[in-house]
């Protein structure tokens, strides 16, 4: 018999790691973005604009953005692991948010980079 394990990660321990890591970046950058709002008195499109043209406010984005790919893949597969019994349902929905997230990734590559 094969055993066949998916895990986001390597195992359980590399998974625990990654989700503690992702959800340490994400906090940082939201306070990123605590930050800009309590330093700016009035956000206008063009303070915003500019805020996100800064070369550092793109690569914490892309970086957030990676830690949000990364802790939404290991929690949707925990998910559909303790829920969804049928290995063909699934690895279906597995697949089908696995898509969605890349699709997530390259729009906010787009927008990142459009500013």
């Amino acid at each position: 018999m094969v055993n066949i394990v998916a895990s986001a990660g390597r195992n359980g321990v590399h998974d625990f790691i990654l989700l503690r890591a992702s959800a340490i970046i994400l906090v940082l950058y939201t306070l990123l973005l605590a930050g800009f709002f309590v330093v700016t008195p009035t956000v206008t499109y063009a303070e915003w604009q500019g805020f996100f043209a800064c070369m550092g406010v793109k690569v914490a984005t892309l970086v957030a953005l990676a830690a949000l790919l990364a802790h939404a893949k290991i929690g949707i597969w925990q998910v559909l692991s303790d829920y969804v019994k049928p290995p063909f349902l699934r690895g279906a929905l597995q697949f089908f948010f696995s898509v969605l997230l890349l699709v997530y990734v390259a729009a906010g590559f787009l927008i990142v980079w459009g500013v």
